[in-house]
């Protein structure tokens, strides 16, 4: 392996895996590696300058806008608007759906800034993108943002951290690139990263725990058993960032989820910017990510932009594992 080698130039030589492109996701790819290396410069510096702390409004989702959600999603929109590769971008941040070309291919989804509520404290955050085409020669629209997750032809994230990674897939498995910053490049750091078929983690946000589903408790209590011949009992990891819980259980094994509350029946994460590409990334890797009763999370039908259902999302077996919980519960 060529430790050196970059994003840049690992995007080119694997552009042969796609047969109709003639360089544009490339471009794209790029585009997105370009904000997302502007947008690790200001989280960098966040503590150094008045970039932290709430912007005083809320996002769609009724969410207070961290002032880093909305720098990180000018960024974004900036850069994908002068690449001229993007149709139409989906934003957890706006309401409606951009349009940015009209004679661009691709659709991109994205979460600009995935858990920025932690930043004032130095936490990891990330950011979270899905690619898609249009499957027609005229102008861009909802429906092609609307997409089953399958028909994705690129995903991933940027996780903003000790080190600042970027971790995609475009359906040929997945690969990590880390950014060196002396040279202000990323360069491949993880090549065919493969998640662990189990692990002994387990992610969620126990403070829910009076308002989990039955099936969602009992899990959690199998997690805690003792019982050495399966390494239990799980170690309970919950940083609050989708990314950065995700990244850590992909490379080290273990399962995140976030199911349905009283407060949330139908889920609290985003389908199309969030659980469809983690859900693309994942599977790539081998693990596993459904809705915890057996259905796939990227053959879920995509009714609206802003679309929640609950996610479990990991090890491929404690992923099973945890549904075979949920679905007795409903018995």
């Amino acid at each position: 392996m060529n430790q050196f080698q970059t994003l840049g130039q690992f995007i080119i030589e694997k552009q042969a895996d796609f047969p109709y492109a003639k360089g544009e996701l490339s471009r794209l790819l790029r585009d997105i590696g370009i904000a997302a290396k502007i947008v690790n410069r200001e989280v960098n510096k966040a503590g150094l300058m008045d970039i932290l702390g709430s912007a005083g409004s809320e996002n769609i989702q009724g969410e207070s806008q961290q002032k880093l959600d909305i720098f990180a999603n000018e960024q974004f929109i900036s850069a994908l608007r002068s690449g001229g590769e993007c149709a139409i971008l989906a934003s957890e941040e706006n309401e409606e759906v951009i349009h940015l070309s009209k004679h661009a291919k691709y659709i991109v989804a994205i979460d600009p800034l995935d858990g920025s509520s932690n930043i004032d404290v130095n936490v990891p955050v990330g950011t979270i993108f899905s690619i898609y085409r249009k499957s027609h020669d005229g102008p861009a629209t909802i429906a092609d943002v609307l997409q089953q997750g399958t028909f994705q032809v690129a995903a991933g994230y940027i996780i903003y951290g000790s080190s600042t990674m970027l971790v995609y897939t475009t359906g040929c498995g997945v690969n990590g690139f880390t950014l060196d910053p002396s040279i202000g490049e990323f360069c491949l750091s993880h090549p065919n990263l493969k998640t662990p078929p189990t692990g002994t983690m387990y992610s969620i946000n126990e403070g829910n725990y009076v308002h989990f589903p039955l099936g969602v408790k009992k899990y959690i209590k199998y997690c805690q058993v003792e019982d050495p011949g399966s390494h239990r009992p799980y170690t309970s990891r919950y940083i609050g960032s989708m990314v950065a819980d995700l990244h850590r259980n992909l490379i080290k094994g273990g399962i995140f989820i976030y199911p349905s509350t009283a407060s949330a029946p139908k889920g609290k994460l985003r389908l199309v910017y969030e659980c469809n590409p983690l859900a693309f990334v994942t599977e790539q890797a081998g693990g596993r990510a459904t809705d915890g009763l057996g259905r796939r999370i990227l053959e879920l039908p995509v009714m609206e932009l802003h679309q929640r259902p609950p996610i479990f999302i990991g090890a491929t077996e404690m992923v099973q594992q945890a549904e075979v919980f949920m679905i007795a519960s409903l018995n």
